[in-house]
């Protein structure tokens, strides 16, 4: 234990001595994260195809006309459900709006539109994170409730041969943020949560790739020979070198997420405990990541261009740069095997998305469950020699 000790003391000494170096690993995913933080708040982009929940409350002849108009919308993904499941969708992002017809609304639609009474209330929860998406959105709703409205009430059950010269819409849309906080008032979602979430995710996957590479580095110039002759373990000298990446590369990330709540209103609206959770968690897959990366690579040089092209993939695959809401339907099912998706999905769910501690668990035991098959398969490829 003192030996292991003694390693990872060695490592942090040797690493927070270069203080230049210290500040621009702090200071460089910062600038980028503050700059696709101002980028992704400002686009008016209209992504097509997006996923809705619908919950019919009312079952009456008009809200199953107009839950049909909807589902044959090739711009939306429907998914009919219950009130609650649909809520609890839209605040796990699983979908970005969930519509609800009370009861009730069928007729009331048919009096407003006929006699121009009081609208037929609805009301669209939404996810914070989706203002992109949220005006086609509540367009292409009012559009098929008007539609819905006028067929029911011209050719309906209901109403056939009624003229009318209301020309208001009859139903109105009230639009309520469903990832409510856990105080009283209502919070927009912050673009620099997600960016400086994705830059801390790609900068520590950084100090994993320089763990592993000094790792190399130190066996080339014979100190591997040295400490082979003390009776240590290869676990113990390569549990050492992930102890100390994952020691440095918390420091690092919560120094990250402090500068973004300092400046630009970062904030952990989740559980405290499950973001420190799903910190500690990714930091320790980075640090088997850079030890994977080595016991592959077995050269230093080789590592590098491996490392570059594992550390893009996850990156961009794990939704770091871009948020996976983006994504065609087939690439977010498919990006739940990669690591950094869980890490980056847990950072939002913790901070901007405001959810408990049950939400950190997921994500963290599956970063968890990577980390501790990265590092079997570094300890069992590792070689003592060049």
């Amino acid at each position: 234990m003192n030996a292991f000790t003694a390693l990872v003391l060695k490592d942090l000494k040797l690493y927070f001595s270069n203080k230049k170096a210290l500040i621009i690993t702090v200071v460089t995913p910062v600038a980028i994260a503050a700059f696709f933080g101002a980028m992704f708040g400002s686009s008016n982009t209209r992504p097509a195809g997006v996923a809705v929940a619908v919950v019919d409350a009312d079952g009456s002849a008009l809200s199953r006309a107009l839950v049909a108009s909807i589902q044959d919308d090739k711009s939306f993904a429907v998914s009919v459900m219950t009130e609650a499941a649909a809520i609890e969708a839209v605040q796990r992002g699983r979908q970005r709006a969930a519509l609800v017809l009370p009861a009730g609304f069928g007729e009331a639609a048919l009096n407003a539109y006929k006699q121009g009474g009081a609208k037929a209330a609805v009301v669209l929860h939404t996810d914070p994170s989706q203002a992109m998406a949220m005006g086609m959105i509540r367009g292409l709703l009012m559009q098929h409730s008007m539609r819905a409205v006028v067929k029911e009430a011209f050719g309906g059950n209901a109403g056939t041969g009624v003229k009318s010269s209301y020309l208001e819409p009859p139903v109105k849309l009230e639009v309520r943020e469903a990832i409510a906080p856990m105080r009283a008032e209502m919070r927009k979602y912050n673009p620099y949560a997600h960016s400086f979430g994705g830059m801390s995710v790609q900068f520590l996957l950084f100090i994993g790739i320089e763990t592993g590479i000094a790792l190399l580095l130190a066996r080339r110039m014979g100190l591997w020979t040295r400490l082979r002759a003390a009776p240590l373990s290869r676990g113990v000298l390569l549990g050492s070198a992930v102890t100390a990446s994952t020691i440095i590369g918390t420091i690092v990330m919560l120094a990250i997420f402090a500068v973004g709540m300092a400046v630009f209103g970062v904030r952990i609206d989740g559980s405290v405990a499950g973001f420190l959770a799903v910190v500690m968690a990714f930091v320790l897959l980075t640090a088997s990541f850079g030890l994977l990366l080595a016991a592959l690579g077995n050269d230093p040089d080789a590592t590098r261009g491996l490392a570059i092209l594992a550390t893009l993939l996850l990156v961009m695959l794990g939704g770091a740069w871009v948020p996976t809401f983006a994504f065609p339907d087939w690439m977010q099912t498919a990006t739940q095997f990669i690591p950094t998706r869980w890490a980056v999905d847990g950072l939002a769910a913790m901070t901007w998305r405001g959810l408990g501690f049950e939400a950190a668990v997921t994500p963290a035991l599956s970063m968890l469950a990577f980390a501790g098959a990265m590092f079997a398969v570094a300890v069992w490829r590792f070689k003592w020699s060049d």
